[in-house]
């Protein structure tokens, strides 16, 4: 049977037609192959093929699937490779099938803490069961007939206390699994996170706009005729215009989006539980006393600064509160926070 090799950014890297035991695992298995060379393919029983971990929605490294083809040929294989970068699903439908993956991970994960759980209290009732019929204080009688039943009886509490607490543990970390995957979405579009990843995402757009005309980006050319410039300029396009929607939604929910025009020297940031005195205001921050000022203080004011003058830039996307320095005066000390 031939063996497929596949890859398209809607369904990642796949391979079809081999069988167990026919040699092609041990070369599947080496870290040789994807965009970073360091995950192997795995077997997937829901797919029923060997698949690349992370492939899905990214462009392949050819060269490396190149190489995997050829070391199957090597072995005998007959193989055929297809790459098809520009077929994929938008950003929505990705980012969707991610939310829906991670409510089914924290389901599953609730069910395997709950298992685990429940093993955990059987072998503890088990072993509790076992120690009341001891009476208490009674020592193992040494030569007695009932030394080997108490013998084996303390081992069986033992080994029931043992796997109560290695149940437990496992209950525990499949729980923190759970809270996990449960909380993917809540942290995905966290506010803060999200204009973060917008300014990342616009500057990666304005690269590959200067690359398709031709000018160098981050330090390098690319051929302005490369049909990946095409792909990744309709991604990095979709997926800003969602986020900029869940900034919209958020502000739509009371999220304040702080900018240059918000402040002025002598008002006041709040950020991370304190509030600072601006210093200067900068197209992307604001200049602060220096925050181990903060250490403590609900307040830290400009003469405040003990540590030889020195200053701490505060991110837009991290400023929580402003006042200013009237409005800071007027508020008590110890309700500035």
């Amino acid at each position: 049977m031939t063996i497929e090799i596949t890859h398209t950014r809607r369904e990642g890297t796949l391979i079809e037609g081999t069988a167990r035991g026919d040699g092609t695992a041990e070369i599947l298995k080496i870290r040789e192959y994807g965009r970073t060379g360091r995950q192997p393919f795995r077997w997937s029983r829901n797919l029923g093929c060997w698949y690349l971990p992370h492939s899905r929605d990214h462009a392949t490294h050819t060269p490396s699937l190149e190489l995997l083809a050829q070391r199957l040929r090597d072995a005998g294989f007959e193989v055929t490779l297809s790459v098809d970068n520009a077929d994929r699903r938008s950003f929505g439908e990705a980012e969707q099938d991610r939310e829906e993956r991670a409510q089914e991970r924290a389901e599953r994960f609730g069910g395997y803490a709950g298992t685990a759980a429940r093993n955990s209290e059987t072998a503890r009732a088990s072993g509790r069961e076992i120690a009341d019929r001891i009476p208490f204080g009674q020592p193992i009688l040494v030569g007695h007939h009932s030394e080997r039943r108490a013998r084996r009886d303390q081992e069986r509490i033992d080994n029931a206390m043992r796997k109560s607490i290695s149940e437990h543990d496992r209950a525990q970390y499949w729980s923190d699994r759970e809270r996990a995957a449960a909380n993917y979405e809540r942290f995905r579009k966290d506010p803060g996170r999200t204009l973060r990843r917008l300014d990342k995402l616009r500057a990666d757009l304005r690269a590959v706009e200067k690359w398709q005309r031709g000018e160098s980006a981050k330090g390098y050319p690319r051929n302005p005729a490369d049909p990946e410039l095409v792909t990744e300029h309709q991604e990095l396009t979709e997926e800003i215009e969602h986020w900029e929607q869940v900034i919209k939604d958020a502000e739509a929910k009371g999220f304040k989006v702080w900018s240059k025009a918000d402040f002025q020297r002598g008002d006041f940031v709040r950020c991370r539980g304190t509030w600072y005195e601006v210093l200067r205001v900068n197209p992307k921050s604001v200049t602060i006393p220096h925050i181990h000022n903060g250490v403590g203080q609900a307040v830290v004011r400009a003469e405040d600064n003990r540590l030889d003058g020195w200053t701490w830039t505060v991110p837009y996307d991290d400023v929580s509160g402003r006042k200013s320095a009237d409005e800071m005066r007027q508020t008590p000390t110890t309700g500035a926070a």
